[in-house]
This record gives structure tokens, sequence and C-alpha cells, in this order.
């Protein structure tokens, strides 16, 4: 990258990246807490995506509604987002009105409300967020996929918790939860676009500096046992549509094998090259796109692995069309895997799969949201923005051995777990099954 990032740590042990990009008056500003589902256990499920939820019901500085009015008055927007390993707030702003984001930020760090009356409010939105997900053949195959997967890993539970626990959380767990990670020591800031450095440095250290800094967390996260067999869930639900998900436990987004695993992703499936590097398109010329939608045996395919800071899943997955069976789908499946050992995967494919990576990435990160999204998101699973920096290097020194080598390590069918989604009242779907298990 052309421009040069400043990383410094505040008195508070505050992380705080920078990077100027003067090509527009515009400045994402980002506060990422190293905390999510990742970080929850048994009882308190949910308590992360919780805790963002509450961020927004104000403070006695900011009261609720007023944040929306303050920010979108000045021309800018904002959001939040809650994963299994941490969660994030930012606010794209003109660049004179940037102030307003760190004065707000730091606020909510330490003096969110958090009332009981307005988490009684939101246990009742959030019951209805995740009764809408419920709704979804993808969650609900998801969930128990992952569920499955992780059976002492605290990756096992989705991100917007168990029913069980969003009935019975309290105020006093949620407010100690917010009290634990929200802190300085556990905060990363990110700030990309157009600004001095050293005029937003002393902007964060007058708005931030002056915080407690607060205990570090030092948890031990229990490991995941390894698998020592093919695992299959069968999910039944609403709708008309059956889904198959492959799913197979693979390294951190630290790992040395990671980067071909992402480009073994791209040739194969077509899936998301870098998570949220870019979504992108379904690939076709990809092996599975040719197998599966080519041949209208399913009627979308994708694929996706994610970085993460502990080992989780490369999944990929096929959407049947209708009178297609998921015994069809699998066992074309199976071939195009078997094939990969047959036939594996070329240099134009290598090549195809390289060029779709790097202009994903690039396009994720022209704008200064972008950028600062993807630092952030590199100092939280890797714990250096310079992960983020290094991926084009990383990806161009792929080799097709390496490729063969992470298929020949992952994908081996006692690694994996696989998903079937069979629609409830669908006549024929279940007459199928039944031909099946025959």
């Amino acid at each position: 990258m052309s421009q040069i990032v400043a990383k410094t740590q505040l008195n508070n042990g505050l992380t705080v990246v920078l990077r100027e990009m003067h090509h527009a008056p515009v400045v994402s500003f980002w506060i990422w807490y190293r905390v999510g589902s990742r970080n929850e256990k048994p009882g308190i499920t949910g308590a992360s995506h919780w805790v963002e939820h509450m961020m927004f019901k104000g403070s006695p500085n900011f009261p609720s509604g007023s944040l929306d009015r303050l920010v979108s008055r000045e021309g800018g927007r904002w959001n939040a987002f809650t994963t299994s390993d941490f969660t994030a707030y930012y606010e794209t702003m003109p660049a004179d009105r940037i102030e307003l984001a760190l004065r707000l930020e730091a606020d909510r760090m330490v003096g969110a409300s958090l009332s009981e009356e307005d988490v009684e409010s939101e246990r009742t939105v959030i019951i209805s967020e995740r009764h809408m997900y419920e709704n979804q053949p993808s969650f609900l195959l998801q969930e128990e996929l992952v569920a499955a997967a992780f059976r002492v890993h605290p990756y096992h539970h989705e991100t917007i918790g168990d029913e069980a626990d969003l009935m019975t959380m309290t105020h006093d767990d949620l407010f100690g939860h917010y009290r634990r990670y929200y802190t300085p020591v556990n905060a990363v800031v990110v700030v990309a676009g157009d600004f001095a450095k050293g005029e937003m440095l002393d902007q964060i250290t007058k708005e931030f500096g002056k915080i407690p800094s607060g205990r570090v967390v030092d948890e031990k996260v229990r490991p995941e046992p390894i698998q020592r067999g093919e695992r299959k869930v069968t999910v039944h639900g609403p709708g008309d549509t059956s889904y198959l998900n492959y799913a197979y436990k693979v390294p951190e987004a630290t790992h040395l094998d990671f980067y071909p695993l992402i480009l073994l992703n791209a040739a194969f499936t077509g899936g998301s090259s870098l998570g949220f590097f870019g979504s992108g398109t379904t690939n076709k010329s990809s092996r599975l796109y040719k197998a599966l939608v080519a041949t209208d045996l399913a009627a979308a395919v994708s694929g996706h692995i994610s970085p993460t800071i502990d080992p989780y899943l490369y999944s990929f997955s096929a959407v049947a069309r209708p009178n297609r069976s998921l015994s069809e789908i699998e066992t074309t499946l199976e071939k195009e895997l078997a094939r990969l050992v047959d036939e594996p995967i070329t240099q134009p494919e290598l090549d195809k799969a390289l060029k779709r990576a790097k202009a994903q990435f690039v396009m994720a990160g022209e704008s200064v949201t972008g950028q600062a999204q993807m630092m952030g998101l590199a100092e939280c699973v890797a714990g250096d923005y310079r992960w983020y920096e290094n991926t084009l290097d990383a990806l161009n020194t792929v080799t097709l051995e390496d490729i063969d080598r992470v298929r020949e390590r992952y994908l081996r069918q006692e690694n994996r777990v696989v998903g079937q989604y069979k629609p409830e009242g669908n006549d024929r779907g279940l007459l199928s099954q039944a031909k099946e298990s025959s």
C-alpha cells in the first residue's frame, strides 16, 4: 500500500492504527473490542451481540435517539456488528466532522446506560431477531452443522446466542460483560481517511487517554479436540428447497496454510475469496459451478472461509433445484472431490483464482471505510494490521504444490461435517429420501 500506517499505543493500553488517505475529504473511525461469541460461556451465549445493541441506547451525555440525529445531521453513517471473535463500531463522516465520532465512542466505552428497562425491552427485540433467523433454512442448517463441528470450543454456538440464555440472561450479566471487555486495553482504534496523523492522535488521546485502562482479559479458550470421523446432521424445517453443506476443519488466519486454502476455495467453488475482504459473485469457471449449476442439479453453489483467531471451518454448499434430490448433488460433489485427487488444480485455474482474489481484495480496500475495516480485522484476528498489508504478497507465493498439499491435509472425510436441510411437507423430497435410505 502506498499510504504509510502509524501504529501506537496510549498509556492506558489503547492500540491506535492510523492511515492517511487524502483522495476524498472523508474519514472512517472504527473501534474494535476483542470480544465476541468466542468469549462466552453457557448461560451468557449471545451477550456480546446483546451488548452491541445496548450501545445504541444512549448515555447521560448522549440520550437515546440523539446519536442517530447527530451523525445524520453531519452527513455521516454509522453501524456496528458482532462476530465470533470481535465487536466493531464505526462512523464514516466528512473529515471536518469526525470529532463527533471520537466523542461518542469514548463516551459509550465507559458511560453506556444499560438500564434494566432497556435490557428488558431489547430482550424481546433480540429473541424476535433469532426467530426471524430460524425462518431461514441456511441459518438452521449452519447452526446445527457448527454445533456438531465444535463440541468443546465456544465457536459451538451462534453469535445471536441460544434462546434459553436469551430468556434468562440478567441485567447484571450484560453489565458485567460490558465492563469486563469494553476497556482501552481490550480495544483497537483504527482511523483511515483525510487527516493529519499527529492531529488525529492528539484528538484520540484527548478523548480516550483519560479512560482507565481496565484489566487485561487473559482467557483460556478450550481448544477443540481432533475430529476422528465424519459427522452428519440432518435438519427438517420450513420451505420447499433442499440444501447440502460440507464443512472441513481448517486452521486460523495466521497459519501458513490459510492462503493456499483461500485459493483452493476460489478455484474449486468460486466462493468468496477472502471472507470480509469482498464477497464477489460465483465464478462460473469454478469446478463446482460447472458440475452442479451448469448441469441444473443445483440453483447455486458457494464456498466460504473466513479469517479467525482459532481454527474454524472451510465450507461449501449447494442449493438444490426443484425435483433434484440431495443424493444426486452429493454423488456429483463426491466425484468432484475425487477428481481433485486425480486431476489437481491446474496453473490456469490457479491463475484465475488468484486474479479474482486480488480484484476482490483491491476493490474492498478502495474506500476509507474498507481500509479501516480490513486493518481492524487484521489487528483482532492476527494481532497485527500488517497481516492485511501482506495479503497480496502471500497470495502471490502460493504454488500448485501448496494447493494440493492443503487439499490432501484438510479435505479428508474424517475431517468434515456434512449437513443436509430437508424441507418439511415436500412430498417428493420425502419420497426421494425414503428411497435413498432403503
